[in-house]
């Protein structure tokens, strides 16, 4: 009888291991930049509508403490690509043209986990991972790549740069390629090549998920809006009431209904998993050019939540639970080990900082899988979150101090400012405005302990850590 069992029971395992091995779910990451907090309705926005994303919030699951690794451009992608803290992978700030590393090699990224198990995969949008060939994305997982190598900023027309002759301003910032494959397909992309990238995306998001209906994909659209310089289709010029940057979230939300209603259209929506967040905070300079935050405290650039705070989005209809919501902190680290879990793929060798948060999407528990997050920028270790307690460690940091920033594209200057040891309990207090170290001396004991423990492994501001990995180099 004994036998009989076990044989039955390993039946039901093969059988149950074969059903999920023929159908695992696609997964699509929509990752805006410079997108802020209170930039779409289902967080705040009212000047401009984003009936898609509303949509996508009522049916599926609002994560309201979700965090990526850092609040500049590579070293967020670094962290979501990758499953790890950036510090520890080596990509910082902002990759430029004169850069000469990206993405080492032998990182795993949510790419090439998903090539395990089959998938077509695809990139549209802005990379800023290494723009040499050996970085790009045809060289890490994906079978597809359309877009430009970094940010949309870098180009001769900088705000920076507008004053000088030609000559000189390609000095510093060369002409901005867009790039299919591996191959530059336009060497001088203009202002009018920009407004219609927003479409270009979308257009071959929609034919990718055409083309693989039949098969296991996984899509991501890293948007290069809504950075500056903001540029907007013809279909949504003026159609806002607030100005160009309503123009432009006006079309990433269509962006974003043309994808889903692709996966409604072709009946796979039941099995996809769709994630829309940013890879920061607004770029507060910039003033009516840039988003808000909303009640957060400062914006991109900075390791406060107005930095590295996002909405996110996660719509799985039958998974994910409809018009839901969770105030658990989770980050982009998570995705690659809550995909590995998923769709049945193998974590890499090396350490990764992120852990599957399958439950916290699904809506079966509200704990969270980590002890804490970790908050750097560049090397330094700024800040650390513990459930409802933020603590962050003496550091200067950039603000615009109350003052409104620039006008039309051209950015004001930051004021430099800094704080000292600092605890804020972020349940009652989201703007970071409140110290109340006096009061917890033994909670900030504990985060002092937990960020001596992370310094040995990730070292800080030249100190080294035992568990840093070199970037790729040229």
């Amino acid at each position: 009888m004994r036998m009989l069992f076990l044989m039955l029971a390993a039946w039901c395992s093969i059988s149950l291991s074969a059903k999920t091995d023929t159908n695992p779910p696609n997964v699509v990451v929509i990752f805006m930049d410079d997108m802020a907090y209170a930039d779409i309705g289902p967080f705040g926005a009212k000047n401009f509508p984003t009936p898609h994303l509303d949509r996508m919030a009522k049916e599926g699951r609002k994560f309201t403490d979700f965090y990526v690794t850092q609040a500049v451009c590579s070293a967020s992608r670094a962290g979501l690509l990758t499953g790890c803290y950036n510090v520890r992978v080596g990509i910082l700030g902002a990759l430029g043209p004169k850069s000469t590393h990206g993405i080492n090699s032998r990182e795993l990224t949510l790419a090439e986990l998903c090539k395990q198990r089959g998938y077509a995969t695809a990139c549209f949008g802005k990379w800023h991972l290494g723009h040499q060939k050996e970085f790009l994305p045809l060289q890490h997982g994906f079978d597809e790549y359309f877009g430009i190598p970094y940010s949309n900023d870098m180009w001769p027309y900088h705000p920076g740069v507008r004053h000088l002759p030609m000559a000189e301003r390609l000095k510093k910032w060369p002409h901005l390629p867009l790039i299919e494959g591996n191959q530059v397909i336009n060497p001088k992309v203009t202002g009018k090549d920009q407004e219609q990238i927003t479409t270009q995306l979308t257009e071959r998001s929609v034919r990718f998920i055409e083309k693989n209906k039949d098969k296991p994909f996984f899509l991501y659209v890293p948007h290069p809006m809504v950075h500056v310089p903001l540029y907007v289709s013809d279909k949504f010029k003026g159609k806002s009431k607030a100005g160009l940057f309503g123009d432009v979230m006006m079309e990433v939300d269509w962006s974003v209904g043309q994808i889903l209603e692709t996966l409604r259209k072709y009946k796979l929506d039941k099995n996809t998993l769709v994630i829309f967040t940013s890879d920061n905070g607004p770029w507060l300079s910039y003033g009516d050019h840039a988003g808000s935050a909303g009640p957060l405290r400062e914006g991109k650039g900075t390791m406060f939540d107005g930095g590295c705070r996002e909405s996110a989005l996660m719509w799985w209809p039958g998974t994910i639970p409809a018009g839901s919501e969770c105030p658990t902190p989770a980050m982009t680290i998570d995705l690659l080990p809550t995909v590995a879990e998923l769709i049945g793929a193998r974590l890499p060798r090396h350490p990764i900082d992120g852990k599957s948060i399958v439950h916290l999407l699904k809506g079966t528990s509200d704990t969270s899988p980590h002890e804490a997050y970790y908050f750097y920028y560049g090397r330094q270790l700024q800040a650390i979150r513990m459930g409802k307690w933020k603590l962050h460690f003496p550091h200067g940091y950039r603000t615009m101090a109350g003052r409104p920033g620039g006008t039309g594209g051209i950015p004001t200057r930051y004021s430099q400012a800094k704080i000292g040891l600092a605890l804020f309990d972020m349940e009652k207090d989201i703007g970071e405005t409140t110290d109340v170290k006096a009061k917890h001396p033994d909670i900030v004991k504990q985060l002092q302990a937990l960020g001596e423990k992370m310094r040995n492994e990730l070292g800080d501001n030249g100190r080294p850590g035992t568990g840093l990995r070199p970037p790729g180099q040229l």
